[in-house]
Protein backbone atom coordinates (compact mmCIF):
# COMPACT_ATOMS: atom_id res chain seq x y z
CA UNK A 1 0.00 0.00 0.00
CA UNK A 2 1.22 3.31 -1.04
CA UNK A 3 1.76 5.98 1.05
CA UNK A 4 -0.68 8.51 -0.86
CA UNK A 5 -3.25 5.23 -0.36
CA UNK A 6 -3.42 6.08 3.32
CA UNK A 7 -3.44 9.61 2.59
CA UNK A 8 -6.48 8.84 0.59
CA UNK A 9 -8.07 6.82 3.51
CA UNK A 10 -7.23 9.12 6.04
CA UNK A 11 -8.33 11.90 3.89
CA UNK A 12 -11.89 9.99 3.44
CA UNK A 13 -12.20 9.62 7.40
CA UNK A 14 -12.26 12.84 7.92
CA UNK A 15 -14.79 13.62 5.86
CA UNK A 16 -17.05 11.58 7.43
CA UNK A 17 -19.19 14.27 9.75
CA UNK A 18 -22.21 14.45 11.39
CA UNK A 19 -24.24 15.16 7.83
CA UNK A 20 -22.10 12.13 5.46
CA UNK A 21 -23.08 9.75 8.94
CA UNK A 22 -26.59 10.79 9.04
CA UNK A 23 -27.04 10.11 4.96
CA UNK A 24 -25.38 6.94 5.35
CA UNK A 25 -27.39 5.87 8.00
CA UNK A 26 -30.72 6.83 6.92
CA UNK A 27 -30.16 5.55 3.13
CA UNK A 28 -33.62 3.00 2.48
CA UNK A 29 -32.08 1.86 -0.95
CA UNK A 30 -35.37 2.97 -2.74
CA UNK A 31 -33.18 3.65 -6.15
CA UNK A 32 -34.93 7.07 -6.77
CA UNK A 33 -31.64 8.39 -7.49
CA UNK A 34 -30.99 6.17 -10.73
CA UNK A 35 -33.91 7.31 -12.20
CA UNK A 36 -32.91 11.00 -11.45
CA UNK A 37 -29.37 10.37 -13.27
CA UNK A 38 -28.99 10.48 -16.62
CA UNK A 39 -25.73 8.24 -16.13
CA UNK A 40 -27.90 5.33 -15.05
CA UNK A 41 -31.12 6.73 -17.39
CA UNK A 42 -29.11 7.19 -20.66
CA UNK A 43 -26.84 3.95 -20.73
CA UNK A 44 -28.86 1.70 -18.07
CA UNK A 45 -25.83 0.25 -16.41
CA UNK A 46 -26.96 0.05 -12.26
CA UNK A 47 -22.85 1.17 -11.81
CA UNK A 48 -24.26 4.81 -12.23
CA UNK A 49 -26.60 4.70 -9.67
CA UNK A 50 -25.31 7.79 -7.56
CA UNK A 51 -25.27 6.35 -4.54
CA UNK A 52 -23.37 2.97 -5.67
CA UNK A 53 -20.63 5.49 -6.08
CA UNK A 54 -20.19 6.48 -2.93
CA UNK A 55 -18.63 2.60 -1.78
CA UNK A 56 -15.81 3.53 -0.84
CA UNK A 57 -16.74 6.35 1.50
CA UNK A 58 -19.50 3.87 3.44
CA UNK A 59 -17.01 0.78 4.03
CA UNK A 60 -15.01 3.07 5.56
CA UNK A 61 -18.17 4.62 7.48
CA UNK A 62 -18.93 0.79 8.21
CA UNK A 63 -16.03 0.07 9.43
CA UNK A 64 -14.58 2.79 11.40
CA UNK A 65 -17.40 3.89 12.61
CA UNK A 66 -20.54 1.96 13.43
CA UNK A 67 -20.64 -0.34 16.23
CA UNK A 68 -20.81 -3.75 14.10
CA UNK A 69 -17.90 -2.13 12.00
CA UNK A 70 -15.19 -1.45 15.13
CA UNK A 71 -16.03 -4.93 16.80
CA UNK A 72 -15.64 -6.83 13.30
CA UNK A 73 -13.58 -5.40 11.63
CA UNK A 74 -10.82 -6.33 13.49
CA UNK A 75 -11.63 -9.84 12.39
CA UNK A 76 -11.34 -9.09 8.67
CA UNK A 77 -15.15 -8.88 8.51
CA UNK A 78 -15.63 -5.31 7.84
CA UNK A 79 -13.07 -4.02 5.28
CA UNK A 80 -11.72 -0.91 4.20
CA UNK A 81 -11.95 -0.19 0.37
CA UNK A 82 -8.67 -1.52 -1.42
CA UNK A 83 -5.88 0.66 -3.36
CA UNK A 84 -7.67 -1.38 -6.77
CA UNK A 85 -11.17 -0.49 -5.67
CA UNK A 86 -10.20 3.30 -5.34
CA UNK A 87 -8.35 3.09 -8.62
CA UNK A 88 -11.94 1.25 -10.60
CA UNK A 89 -14.28 3.53 -8.58
CA UNK A 90 -12.26 7.20 -10.40
CA UNK A 91 -14.82 6.49 -13.33
CA UNK A 92 -17.82 6.79 -11.12
CA UNK A 93 -16.58 9.22 -8.68
CA UNK A 94 -15.23 11.47 -11.65
CA UNK A 95 -16.17 10.50 -15.35
CA UNK A 96 -19.58 9.80 -14.76
CA UNK A 97 -21.01 12.50 -12.33
CA UNK A 98 -21.79 15.79 -12.74
CA UNK A 99 -22.38 17.05 -9.37
CA UNK A 100 -26.06 18.16 -11.16
CA UNK A 101 -28.04 17.84 -7.85
CA UNK A 102 -30.77 16.02 -9.28
CA UNK A 103 -30.45 13.02 -7.25
CA UNK A 104 -30.47 15.07 -4.19
CA UNK A 105 -33.57 16.47 -5.19
CA UNK A 106 -35.28 13.53 -5.67
CA UNK A 107 -33.88 11.31 -2.32
CA UNK A 108 -37.51 10.73 -0.09
CA UNK A 109 -35.29 11.30 2.95
CA UNK A 110 -33.42 14.25 1.86
CA UNK A 111 -29.89 12.72 1.33
CA UNK A 112 -27.57 15.48 -0.44
CA UNK A 113 -25.88 12.61 -2.12
CA UNK A 114 -24.05 15.78 -4.36
CA UNK A 115 -22.17 16.73 -1.04
CA UNK A 116 -21.50 13.35 -0.27
CA UNK A 117 -19.80 12.84 -4.08
CA UNK A 118 -17.32 16.02 -3.42
CA UNK A 119 -16.35 14.50 0.05
CA UNK A 120 -15.57 11.10 -1.88
CA UNK A 121 -13.65 13.68 -4.80
CA UNK A 122 -11.13 14.85 -1.65
CA UNK A 123 -10.73 11.58 -0.64
CA UNK A 124 -10.06 10.35 -3.97
CA UNK A 125 -7.85 13.52 -4.47
CA UNK A 126 -5.35 12.64 -1.51
CA UNK A 127 -4.93 9.41 -2.58
CA UNK A 128 -3.65 10.16 -6.19
CA UNK A 129 -6.69 9.01 -7.84
CA UNK A 130 -7.99 12.16 -9.73
CA UNK A 131 -7.72 11.53 -13.50
CA UNK A 132 -4.43 12.72 -14.72
CA UNK A 133 -5.94 15.27 -16.84
CA UNK A 134 -7.41 17.16 -14.24
CA UNK A 135 -4.51 16.86 -12.49
CA UNK A 136 -2.66 18.63 -15.59
CA UNK A 137 -5.63 21.01 -15.48
CA UNK A 138 -5.11 22.07 -11.87
CA UNK A 139 -1.27 22.69 -12.35
CA UNK A 140 -1.94 24.81 -15.41
CA UNK A 141 -4.47 26.72 -13.45
CA UNK A 142 -1.86 27.49 -10.71
CA UNK A 143 1.03 28.18 -12.93
CA UNK A 144 -0.34 29.85 -15.81
CA UNK A 145 -3.94 31.07 -14.58
CA UNK A 146 -5.98 29.18 -17.23
CA UNK A 147 -6.27 25.53 -16.78
CA UNK A 148 -6.56 25.15 -20.68
CA UNK A 149 -3.31 27.09 -20.94
CA UNK A 150 -4.40 30.50 -22.05
CA UNK A 151 -1.84 33.13 -21.99
CA UNK A 152 -2.28 36.52 -21.15
CA UNK A 153 -1.56 38.04 -24.70
CA UNK A 154 -4.45 35.51 -25.93
CA UNK A 155 -6.77 37.27 -23.87
CA UNK A 156 -5.01 40.68 -24.53
CA UNK A 157 -5.59 40.11 -28.62
CA UNK A 158 -9.35 38.76 -27.87
CA UNK A 159 -9.97 42.05 -25.94
CA UNK A 160 -8.71 44.17 -28.54
CA UNK A 161 -10.67 42.11 -31.36
CA UNK A 162 -14.31 42.31 -29.44
CA UNK A 163 -13.35 46.19 -28.92
CA UNK A 164 -12.65 47.42 -32.60
CA UNK A 165 -16.14 44.92 -33.36
CA UNK A 166 -17.98 47.00 -31.39
CA UNK A 167 -16.41 50.21 -30.91
CA UNK A 168 -16.02 50.74 -27.47
CA UNK A 169 -12.87 50.12 -25.05
CA UNK A 170 -12.32 47.15 -22.90
CA UNK A 171 -9.40 48.24 -20.20
CA UNK A 172 -7.68 45.59 -18.14
CA UNK A 173 -6.22 46.19 -14.88
CA UNK A 174 -7.75 49.33 -14.14
CA UNK A 175 -8.51 50.28 -10.57
CA UNK A 176 -11.30 52.00 -9.03
CA UNK A 177 -14.28 50.53 -11.52
CA UNK A 178 -17.78 49.03 -10.34
CA UNK A 179 -17.03 45.11 -11.09
CA UNK A 180 -14.19 43.12 -11.91
CA UNK A 181 -15.32 40.30 -14.22
CA UNK A 182 -13.85 36.96 -14.50
CA UNK A 183 -14.05 34.83 -17.48
CA UNK A 184 -13.80 31.19 -18.36
CA UNK A 185 -11.35 29.83 -20.68
CA UNK A 186 -13.61 28.58 -23.07
CA UNK A 187 -15.33 31.68 -23.13
CA UNK A 188 -11.76 33.51 -24.40
CA UNK A 189 -11.23 31.20 -26.53
CA UNK A 190 -14.42 29.66 -27.48
CA UNK A 191 -17.42 32.28 -27.81
CA UNK A 192 -15.16 35.87 -27.25
CA UNK A 193 -18.47 37.34 -28.64
CA UNK A 194 -19.53 37.81 -24.64
CA UNK A 195 -16.28 40.33 -24.33
CA UNK A 196 -18.11 42.49 -27.06
CA UNK A 197 -21.73 41.74 -25.00
CA UNK A 198 -20.55 42.87 -21.99
CA UNK A 199 -18.57 46.08 -23.52
CA UNK A 200 -22.02 47.34 -25.23
CA UNK A 201 -24.39 46.52 -21.86
CA UNK A 202 -22.34 48.12 -19.79
CA UNK A 203 -21.41 50.73 -21.32
CA UNK A 204 -25.46 51.59 -22.00
CA UNK A 205 -26.22 50.52 -18.60
CA UNK A 206 -22.73 53.21 -17.39
CA UNK A 207 -21.20 50.39 -15.55
CA UNK A 208 -17.29 50.40 -15.51
CA UNK A 209 -15.60 47.03 -15.36
CA UNK A 210 -12.02 45.87 -16.38
CA UNK A 211 -10.67 42.27 -16.16
CA UNK A 212 -7.15 42.03 -14.55
CA UNK A 213 -4.14 40.51 -16.43
CA UNK A 214 -3.47 37.82 -13.27
CA UNK A 215 -6.40 36.56 -12.13
CA UNK A 216 -9.40 36.55 -15.07
CA UNK A 217 -9.77 33.01 -14.99
CA UNK A 218 -13.07 31.77 -13.35
CA UNK A 219 -13.29 28.11 -13.19
CA UNK A 220 -11.82 26.57 -10.63
CA UNK A 221 -10.28 23.05 -11.01
CA UNK A 222 -9.69 22.83 -7.24
CA UNK A 223 -13.59 22.23 -6.45
CA UNK A 224 -13.77 19.99 -9.27
CA UNK A 225 -11.05 17.77 -8.32
CA UNK A 226 -11.52 17.64 -4.81
CA UNK A 227 -8.32 19.58 -3.49
CA UNK A 228 -9.51 22.43 -0.95
CA UNK A 229 -5.65 23.46 -1.17
CA UNK A 230 -6.06 24.61 -5.08
CA UNK A 231 -9.32 25.38 -4.58
CA UNK A 232 -8.49 28.41 -1.70
CA UNK A 233 -5.31 29.21 -3.83
CA UNK A 234 -7.15 30.21 -6.78
CA UNK A 235 -10.33 32.17 -4.64
CA UNK A 236 -7.47 33.97 -3.02
CA UNK A 237 -5.93 34.86 -6.00
CA UNK A 238 -8.92 36.53 -7.03
CA UNK A 239 -9.89 38.16 -4.19
CA UNK A 240 -6.20 39.76 -3.81
CA UNK A 241 -6.68 41.23 -7.38
CA UNK A 242 -10.56 42.80 -6.74
CA UNK A 243 -8.87 44.37 -3.63
CA UNK A 244 -6.48 45.58 -4.99
CA UNK A 245 -8.42 47.55 -7.88
CA UNK A 246 -10.73 48.18 -5.07
CA UNK A 247 -13.42 46.92 -7.00
CA UNK A 248 -17.43 47.16 -5.67
CA UNK A 249 -18.30 43.64 -6.95
CA UNK A 250 -16.54 40.44 -8.68
CA UNK A 251 -18.44 39.37 -11.91
CA UNK A 252 -19.15 35.58 -12.30
CA UNK A 253 -19.74 34.37 -15.71
CA UNK A 254 -21.75 32.64 -17.84
CA UNK A 255 -20.06 29.72 -15.99
CA UNK A 256 -21.69 26.96 -13.50
CA UNK A 257 -19.02 25.38 -10.95
CA UNK A 258 -16.89 29.13 -11.34
CA UNK A 259 -20.18 30.69 -9.74
CA UNK A 260 -20.51 28.49 -6.98
CA UNK A 261 -16.76 28.64 -6.23
CA UNK A 262 -16.45 32.14 -6.02
CA UNK A 263 -19.62 33.08 -4.47
CA UNK A 264 -20.19 30.06 -2.42
CA UNK A 265 -17.26 28.17 -1.63
CA UNK A 266 -14.86 31.22 -1.38
CA UNK A 267 -15.62 32.69 1.71
CA UNK A 268 -15.41 29.78 3.77
CA UNK A 269 -12.18 28.13 1.68
CA UNK A 270 -10.21 31.35 2.65
CA UNK A 271 -11.63 32.18 6.19
CA UNK A 272 -13.26 35.70 6.28
CA UNK A 273 -16.28 37.62 4.12
CA UNK A 274 -15.45 39.36 0.80
CA UNK A 275 -15.00 43.38 1.52
CA UNK A 276 -17.03 43.01 -1.99
CA UNK A 277 -20.62 41.67 -3.78
CA UNK A 278 -20.14 38.47 -5.97
CA UNK A 279 -22.97 38.49 -8.46
CA UNK A 280 -23.18 36.36 -11.81
CA UNK A 281 -23.78 37.99 -15.12
CA UNK A 282 -27.22 37.04 -15.35
CA UNK A 283 -27.98 38.48 -12.17
CA UNK A 284 -26.76 41.74 -12.53
CA UNK A 285 -28.44 41.68 -16.02
CA UNK A 286 -31.88 40.89 -14.81
CA UNK A 287 -30.97 43.87 -12.20
CA UNK A 288 -30.59 46.36 -15.22
CA UNK A 289 -33.47 44.88 -16.98
CA UNK A 290 -35.55 45.42 -13.36
CA UNK A 291 -34.31 49.46 -13.38
CA UNK A 292 -35.08 50.01 -16.89
CA UNK A 293 -31.21 49.83 -17.97
CA UNK A 294 -31.77 47.39 -20.70
CA UNK A 295 -33.26 49.12 -23.75
CA UNK A 296 -34.43 46.74 -26.62
CA UNK A 297 -34.64 48.03 -30.32
CA UNK A 298 -37.00 44.96 -31.18
CA UNK A 299 -37.14 41.69 -30.05
CA UNK A 300 -35.43 37.99 -31.27
CA UNK A 301 -37.93 36.28 -33.66
CA UNK A 302 -36.71 32.84 -34.04
CA UNK A 303 -37.88 30.03 -31.81
CA UNK A 304 -35.45 29.50 -28.96
CA UNK A 305 -35.32 26.89 -25.73
CA UNK A 306 -33.81 27.47 -22.63
CA UNK A 307 -30.87 25.06 -21.48
CA UNK A 308 -30.41 25.49 -17.53
CA UNK A 309 -26.73 24.82 -16.36
CA UNK A 310 -27.14 22.79 -12.86
CA UNK A 311 -24.70 25.06 -11.06
CA UNK A 312 -26.70 28.06 -12.08
CA UNK A 313 -30.20 26.82 -11.96
CA UNK A 314 -30.98 23.72 -9.52
CA UNK A 315 -28.12 24.68 -7.40
CA UNK A 316 -27.36 28.11 -7.70
CA UNK A 317 -31.04 29.67 -7.93
CA UNK A 318 -30.77 31.84 -11.06
CA UNK A 319 -33.88 30.29 -13.15
CA UNK A 320 -36.04 33.08 -12.96
CA UNK A 321 -33.61 35.81 -14.05
CA UNK A 322 -32.55 34.34 -16.85
CA UNK A 323 -36.22 33.30 -17.88
CA UNK A 324 -37.09 36.95 -17.18
CA UNK A 325 -34.94 38.19 -19.86
CA UNK A 326 -35.80 35.14 -22.16
CA UNK A 327 -39.21 36.65 -21.67
CA UNK A 328 -38.19 40.30 -22.26
CA UNK A 329 -35.97 39.56 -25.52
CA UNK A 330 -37.33 36.31 -27.29
CA UNK A 331 -40.61 36.83 -28.94
CA UNK A 332 -41.57 32.86 -29.13
CA UNK A 333 -39.70 31.66 -25.87
CA UNK A 334 -40.47 27.74 -25.40
CA UNK A 335 -39.48 25.29 -22.71
CA UNK A 336 -38.87 22.00 -22.58
CA UNK A 337 -39.89 19.28 -20.68
CA UNK A 338 -38.46 19.01 -17.18
CA UNK A 339 -37.28 22.66 -17.11
CA UNK A 340 -35.76 24.95 -14.55
CA UNK A 341 -35.01 22.94 -11.04
CA UNK A 342 -35.89 19.86 -13.01
CA UNK A 343 -33.80 20.17 -15.96
CA UNK A 344 -31.07 17.45 -17.57
CA UNK A 345 -27.65 17.93 -17.15
CA UNK A 346 -25.56 18.57 -20.51
CA UNK A 347 -23.47 16.05 -19.00
CA UNK A 348 -19.83 17.56 -19.16
CA UNK A 349 -19.69 19.33 -16.15
CA UNK A 350 -17.99 19.33 -12.41
CA UNK A 351 -14.79 18.78 -15.02
CA UNK A 352 -15.73 16.11 -17.30
CA UNK A 353 -14.99 17.82 -20.34
CA UNK A 354 -11.10 17.51 -19.30
CA UNK A 355 -11.22 13.35 -18.79
CA UNK A 356 -10.68 12.57 -22.35
CA UNK A 357 -11.53 8.57 -21.81
CA UNK A 358 -15.28 9.80 -20.97
CA UNK A 359 -15.91 11.61 -23.98
CA UNK A 360 -17.70 8.75 -25.63
CA UNK A 361 -19.70 8.22 -22.13
CA UNK A 362 -20.89 11.94 -22.29
CA UNK A 363 -22.18 11.45 -26.02
CA UNK A 364 -24.14 8.77 -24.71
CA UNK A 365 -25.82 10.32 -21.97
CA UNK A 366 -26.62 13.73 -24.16
CA UNK A 367 -29.25 11.47 -25.13
CA UNK A 368 -31.40 13.30 -22.11
CA UNK A 369 -30.80 16.70 -23.67
CA UNK A 370 -31.58 15.31 -27.05
CA UNK A 371 -35.08 14.14 -25.92
CA UNK A 372 -35.86 17.48 -24.31
CA UNK A 373 -34.91 19.46 -27.61
CA UNK A 374 -36.42 17.18 -30.10
CA UNK A 375 -40.03 17.70 -28.06
CA UNK A 376 -40.20 21.02 -28.74
CA UNK A 377 -38.31 21.57 -31.82
CA UNK A 378 -36.54 24.91 -31.21
CA UNK A 379 -34.87 27.01 -34.33
CA UNK A 380 -31.86 28.56 -31.29
CA UNK A 381 -30.84 27.43 -28.03
CA UNK A 382 -29.71 29.60 -24.93
CA UNK A 383 -27.74 28.90 -21.84
CA UNK A 384 -25.77 30.67 -19.41
CA UNK A 385 -22.85 28.72 -19.51
CA UNK A 386 -20.10 28.62 -21.26
CA UNK A 387 -19.20 24.82 -20.62
CA UNK A 388 -22.70 23.44 -21.35
CA UNK A 389 -22.65 25.40 -24.73
CA UNK A 390 -19.24 23.61 -25.53
CA UNK A 391 -20.18 20.51 -24.29
CA UNK A 392 -23.83 20.76 -26.12
CA UNK A 393 -22.43 22.07 -29.52
CA UNK A 394 -20.10 18.97 -29.32
CA UNK A 395 -22.73 16.40 -28.99
CA UNK A 396 -24.92 18.17 -31.49
CA UNK A 397 -22.45 17.56 -34.11
CA UNK A 398 -22.14 14.31 -32.93
CA UNK A 399 -25.51 13.81 -33.88
CA UNK A 400 -25.81 16.17 -36.51
CA UNK A 401 -28.11 18.09 -35.40
CA UNK A 402 -28.50 21.65 -36.91
CA UNK A 403 -29.30 23.91 -33.44
CA UNK A 404 -27.41 26.79 -33.40
CA UNK A 405 -26.35 27.95 -29.72
CA UNK A 406 -26.21 31.11 -28.14
CA UNK A 407 -25.29 33.07 -24.97
CA UNK A 408 -27.80 34.78 -23.36
CA UNK A 409 -25.69 38.11 -22.70
CA UNK A 410 -24.84 38.17 -26.63
CA UNK A 411 -28.85 37.44 -27.29
CA UNK A 412 -29.33 40.51 -25.46
CA UNK A 413 -26.53 42.47 -27.15
CA UNK A 414 -27.55 41.69 -30.50
CA UNK A 415 -30.88 43.47 -29.59
CA UNK A 416 -29.64 46.31 -27.38
CA UNK A 417 -31.05 49.64 -27.85
CA UNK A 418 -27.59 51.50 -27.96
CA UNK A 419 -28.99 54.88 -28.87
CA UNK A 420 -31.58 55.16 -26.09
CA UNK A 421 -29.97 58.42 -24.77
CA UNK A 422 -33.00 58.41 -21.58
CA UNK A 423 -30.94 55.12 -20.26
CA UNK A 424 -27.66 56.70 -19.87
CA UNK A 425 -28.97 59.84 -18.01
Amino acid sequence: MTVSYENGLKAMLEQVDAPIATFLTSCVHCGLCAEACLFYTETGDPKYTPIRKLEPLKKLWRRDYTLMGRVLGPLGLFKRPSEQELEEWQELVYDSCTMCGRCSMVCPVGNDITYMIRKIREGMSAAGQTPASMMQAGARAIEDISPIGIKEHALRRQCELQSEEVGIPIELDKEGVDYLVLLSSMEIMGFPEILGAMARIFKQAGITWTIVTDAYEATNIGIQIGNKDVARFLVQRVVDAAERLKVKGVISPECGHAYQAIRWEGPNLIGRAYPFEVVHLVELLEQLRSQGKLPLKDRHGDRVTYHDPCQLNRRGGLDAPARNLLNAVAEDFVETDDPAEWNWCCGGGSGITAIHRAEELRFKVFTAKKRQLDAVRPEQLVTTCANCRNVIEEALDHYEMDLPVLGLAELLAEHLDDDNEETKQ
